[in-house]
């Protein structure tokens, strides 16, 4: 979005917050990186049919002041359908990046809204080749995107820096993640793993969502850092040995394509991940990421990490910078604008000019 709106007026439309229930609804508006972030603040206590008037009356008045052209509305969840359905658009935008339906606590009115999205949408993106597998015969026009990588931002991790005073006094060697702490997560592979191994240390980046914190392991070498500024991943990266993907196999991973691959990549680590439909083909299959199921399998990979010569662990991160030059944002944003562009120029009208992406208003829904 902060690539769009270098050329555009881009609205990112948050979730709601709520706040006193004696308080005035409003729309909070504020710039990050060029992006406008709207929140709107709504009264606690209310009702979802009462949320979802004050969410489209926000919108309409944002749609009213983008001036002669209508915006394009990107939607990241069929959830903010309702929030956008019937207000004038110039292409609407289905940028698919997981199954919300296999997520826990997925709202029953998730597929419901979701054929509604795929019924009104121009066109249709995929955050990856499964979930491109799974939605390209719903529509005509589906495009798959799976996930980019800023490398000159993660290959700091390859340089000498300062390490974090949260990390700096864990012991060595360790193995890394980074992502959401959810029902995503191989929390009985982790425990294996962690016991196996007490003289790996584990460090485990991110937030905690959905699953209940006392469930997961709580050993000596097992340590839990929180979330972590985008910013400074690379100065975490660059103290571990290797990196790891434990994902479970579950309906909540079928078509995840982990963003953290390039980037651990890009960072110079060495990978492990579980069987990841979207990690072991490419990166799997190109020997650039080591897939490990079990928890002998975890410790065979590390045992070949650990004792990697360091011509053949150069050569590896050749092989993935090769694949990586091909993977950047500004490549994706081609992609995805020459998408866009040819659907408006085939629904041009004469009420409706095809203006390309220059419009005054791209419009998102956070999920």
């Amino acid at each position: 979005m902060t690539r769009f709106a270098s050329t555009q007026r881009v609205i990112f439309f948050e979730e709601p917050v709520f706040q006193d229930s004696s308080s005035a609804p409003r729309l909070e508006c504020r710039n990050a990186d060029g992006v406008v972030v709207a929140v709107p603040m709504l009264p606690s206590g209310w009702s979802p049919a009462q949320v979802l008037s004050a969410e489209r009356r926000f919108m309409a008045d944002l749609v009213a002041t983008s001036g002669s052209v209508a915006p394009i509305f990107w939607l990241y969840t069929p959830m903010a359908f309702p929030v956008i359905d019937g207000l004038p658009s110039s292409c609407i935008v289905y940028d698919c990046m997981d199954d919300l339906t296999g997520f826990r606590g997925a709202s029953p009115d998730l597929r419901k809204h979701e054929a509604d999205l795929l019924r009104a949408a121009d066109v249709v993106f995929t955050g990856g080749h499964s979930l491109y597998a799974a939605k390209r015969s719903l529509h005509p026009r589906v495009f798959p995107f799976p996930s980019s990588v800023d490398v000159p931002h993660f290959r700091r991790a390859r340089r000498r820096c300062a390490e974090p005073a949260d990390q700096a006094a864990i012991g060595r060697p360790r193995l890394g993640f980074c992502g959401v702490i959810d029902e995503r997560l191989d929390v009985p592979l982790l425990d294996a793993v962690s016991a196996g191994h007490p003289e790996v240390q584990f460090i485990m980046i991110g937030p905690t969502a959905k699953i209940d914190p006392a469930s997961l392991p709580a050993r000596p070498n097992v340590h839990y850092l929180g979330m972590r500024p985008y910013a400074d991943l690379p100065r975490y990266f660059a103290g571990w040995d290797a990196a790891w993907m434990p994902f479970a196999r579950n309906a909540a991973t079928r078509y995840i394509s982990p963003t953290k691959t390039p980037e651990y990549l890009a960072a110079g680590l060495p990978v492990i991940s579980t069987s990841i439909t979207d990690v072991v083909r490419p990166y799997g299959e190109a020997g650039l990421v080591r897939i490990a199921d079990a928890p002998d399998e975890v410790s065979t990979a590390l045992e070949a990490i650990f004792n990697e010569p360091p011509a053949s662990r150069k050569a590896r991160r050749r092989e993935a910078d090769a694949l990586l030059a091909t993977m950047s944002w500004d490549r994706t944003l081609a992609g995805m604008v020459a998408a866009i562009d040819a659907q408006m120029a085939v629904g041009a009208s004469d009420d409706l000019p095809a203006t390309g992406l220059r419009v005054e208003s791209s419009l998102g829904h956070g999920g």
